[in-house]
């Protein structure tokens, strides 16, 4: 039987070569089902709020309970990577010109960057305790980072639904590692949100029913990237020139007073062109120009079609009659969706 004394060291251990690897957050909690956890899962899918998200339904078994998913788990260390921005995330939204993305999607795409330095832990992992087997994994598996990573200490779910740490804010990007390691686990951590309620004054198209709960089909950020067709009438002026995610209710939460750039991982410094592009320039782009301009990007994953849909969208709530001529070209876009955004863009601009 392992003591308590000797599982401390082992994540002590871990921990240490995970800080030199470059996450600045680390916990550990246990992988046995969170009944809580489970309910606020199946709440959330009853009322439909994952929109077209069918992954979050398909699996959702796997998604409430780590060792459901894998039953020969102990323990789940949870782990965080700043990525803390320099600049003011709302600081363009009067920039009719311009297009606003969000600050995680600037720098390298944190897939990437997040599971190699994950694997690299495993590596070292299973070389100080061969006996012992893992997985990792980084927003592409049936994982729930963000209610592991409170259960963790690394933080707690804010009104907004994100993981916000007193560290860095809301400013992580989050990994898991599933472990048939006895480790202890930490103490959850406590919700400071306390009577605040910045995050859900700032939501621009309402996406949060009540706090701590968020509709994805009302959701910038959902409907930008993971929606596939046009975007309801109702919300298209609410994107304002937002054309891929939004930062609004993670950039007013007041604890990001305490996140520091000098924590951010270097590969998430943003790319000079992606911190204030040029609606014109964006809405020229055919799809090798796309992928060219976006390759390393987590934008590339949406394709051409879905993010010129998005410009077109800004474009129609910019106001700026010089776009005019770019929007009718797009009219006869080979893309139906694409096609409609840009008649609803030329109407908007011809009326504004």
């Amino acid at each position: 039987m392992v003591n308590t004394a000797t599982k401390l060291s082992l994540a002590g251990r871990i921990e240490e070569e995970a800080r030199r690897l470059g996450f600045v957050s680390f916990g550990v909690t246990s992988a046995s089902e969170d009944p809580v956890r489970s309910q606020r899962l199946e709440e959330w899918l009853d009322e439909g709020r994952h929109a077209s998200m069918e992954w979050m339904e398909n699996r959702k078994d796997q998604r409430a309970s780590p060792q459901t998913l894998w039953p020969d788990a102990r323990s789940v260390i949870a782990l965080g990577m700043s990525y803390a921005p320099a600049q003011d995330p709302l600081a363009l939204a009067d920039a009719a010109d311009r297009a606003r993305i969000s600050v995680y999607a600037q720098g390298k795409d944190y897939h990437d960057t997040v599971k190699k330095r994950l694997k690299a832990l495993a590596r070292w992992m299973v070389a100080e305790w061969p006996e012992s087997e893992l997985k990792v994994f980084v927003d592409t598996a049936p994982v729930m980072e963000k209610p592991l990573g409170e259960a963790s200490g690394l933080g707690w779910q804010g009104k907004h639904t994100n993981l916000v740490s007193r560290e860095h804010g809301s400013w992580l990007f989050l990994g898991a590692i599933y472990t048939t390691l006895d480790l202890e686990p930490a103490r959850p951590h406590r919700d400071l949100c306390g009577s605040c309620d910045a995050c859900q004054r700032a939501c621009p198209t309402d996406a949060f029913p009540r706090p701590y709960q968020l509709d994805a089909r009302r959701c910038i950020s959902y409907l930008t990237i993971e929606h596939k067709g046009p975007v309801p009438e109702e919300f298209r002026a609410g994107l304002g020139n937002r054309i891929y995610g939004c930062d609004d209710c993670l950039a007013v939460c007041p604890w990001n007073k305490f996140a520091e750039t000098a924590h951010r991982h270097r590969d998430f410094i943003p790319r000079a062109e992606l911190t204030a592009p040029r609606l014109a320039e964006l809405l020229a782009l055919d799809d090798a120009g796309f992928r060219q301009f976006f390759s390393g990007s987590p934008i590339k994953r949406i394709g051409r079609d879905r993010f010129v849909r998005n410009c077109l969208y800004a474009a129609g709530n910019s106001g700026d009659v010089r776009l005019l001529d770019q929007v009718d070209l797009l009219r006869a876009d080979p893309d139906p969706v694409v096609a409609d955004a840009a008649a609803w863009a030329a109407d908007r601009l011809r009326t504004s």
